[in-house]
């Protein structure tokens, strides 16, 4: 595709944004999980827990992402507040997504146990970071907090480091989750203190094909590179939503196959 000129582009991706960001978007998106809770601290644990099981086939990753609240009874903050491993970790047996099994689910518990406990809710822990140009960049902070328990060492591959250079995609989609807010019913809106400006694109094999084609990205590889890359390009078109653009670029490359 022939590379067009910045305003036509952003009329272009403007439209593209607006088709996919509908409530339909529901339907075969993984946000649908925590979008059934009401209470702010179900739909963050239902949130991060399948923003990290987030990647492979869609179909699979909703399956297990519902299986996983049925383990924890449908009501995620109860759970993991009132998790001991002697009375609950019997419950994640045969439980496995990909590389992401039993072992990894149960110290991810314990770690979420450890995060509200010391801060109230994962909002609150993130608020320390909100004078971030980006809340991408809390990423490793986080990392290194999560894992402050004694882990198993396989553990920590399942949340991605910016600092080793990695995009982190399904942290940041996550993150667009709990910030931008339901004005079109899709992402949920929860957290107040973090700006829609300071999001990151959760730039993974669609969107990333995507925007080469477009030309908003050059760097061939997705790791953070190319993410700070993809994130200036779109903030040239929106300086203070450049994440809407993430509905345009992945259903182009998903519905469309652009």
């Amino acid at each position: 595709m022939k590379k067009l000129p910045i305003k036509e582009l952003k009329a272009f991706l403007d439209e593209k944004a607006a088709l996919y960001e509908t409530p339909t978007f529901l339907d075969t998106d993984p946000i649908q999980v925590p979008a059934q809770f009401s209470l702010k601290e179900d739909a963050e644990i239902a949130g991060f827990l399948t923003a990290t099981i987030a990647w492979g086939n869609r179909k699979s990753i909703l399956t297990n992402a519902h299986r996983l609240m049925e383990i924890m009874g449908h009501s995620p903050y109860d759970f993991v507040m009132n998790y001991t491993p002697e009375k609950h970790s019997s419950l994640f047996d045969g439980f496995v997504h990909r590389t992401f099994n039993n072992i990894d689910l149960g110290y991810f518990i314990e770690g979420l146990q450890h995060l509200y406990t010391q801060h109230g809710t994962m909002e609150n822990y993130f608020n320390q970071f909100s004078n971030f140009p980006r809340i991408n960049d809390a990423i490793t902070n986080f990392k290194h907090d999560f894992f402050s328990l004694p882990h198993p060492k396989r553990t920590t591959k399942h949340i991605s480091d910016p600092s080793k250079n990695s995009a982190a995609k399904r942290i940041n989609m996550f993150f667009r989750w709990m910030v931008r807010p339901n004005t079109n019913g899709v992402d949920l809106g929860l957290w107040t203190k973090i700006n829609t400006n300071q999001l990151s694109c959760p730039l993974d094999v669609h969107s990333g094909n995507v925007a080469r084609k477009l030309g908003i990205l050059l760097r061939k590889q997705n790791d953070a590179k190319a993410l700070l890359e993809l994130d200036t390009a779109l903030r040239k078109m929106d300086a203070n939503d450049p994440v809407k653009y993430d509905y345009a670029l992945f259903g182009l490359g998903v519905f469309e196959k652009f």
